[in-house]
């Protein structure tokens, strides 16, 4: 049974629509980028104690959606903002422009191992 019709902003209004005519592979990608997406602000990092990345092989065939999660869960100590505006971008060149996905995941871990090691030589 359906909710009864809200008053919503036409943001959400559109990104509903948008969702309801995706397929339940490409909901559960959605869904995981905006996880991606919200978890962007929190990951404070105490810069004395930095941990270690827990390595998280990826599949032979991955999403660049799943390889994003997968990176954020190797890479958790990392501030999710400072990897926000690349990370996008690179999403964005896949759905976008085509661009090939084991490319884009190739940036995606060099981008992630990048900022890992900034964070270890500055603290920050």
């Amino acid at each position: 049974m359906l909710a009864p019709k809200q008053n919503l902003p036409a943001d959400q209004r559109k990104l509903l629509k948008l969702y309801s005519g995706l397929s339940q592979g490409e909901r559960e990608n959605l869904l995981a980028f905006a996880e991606f997406l919200s978890q962007r602000e929190e990951g404070e990092v105490a810069t004395q104690q930095i941990a270690e990345p827990k390595p998280i092989p990826g599949p032979e065939e991955e999403s660049v959606i799943a390889a994003i999660k997968r990176l954020s869960e190797t890479y958790h100590m990392l501030d999710r903002s400072t990897l926000f505006h690349e990370t996008s971008s690179l999403m964005t060149s896949h759905v976008m422009q085509g661009r090939e996905a084991v490319d884009v995941i190739d940036e995606l871990e060099a981008l992630f191992q990048t900022k890992y090691q900034q964070l270890t030589e500055t603290g920050d």
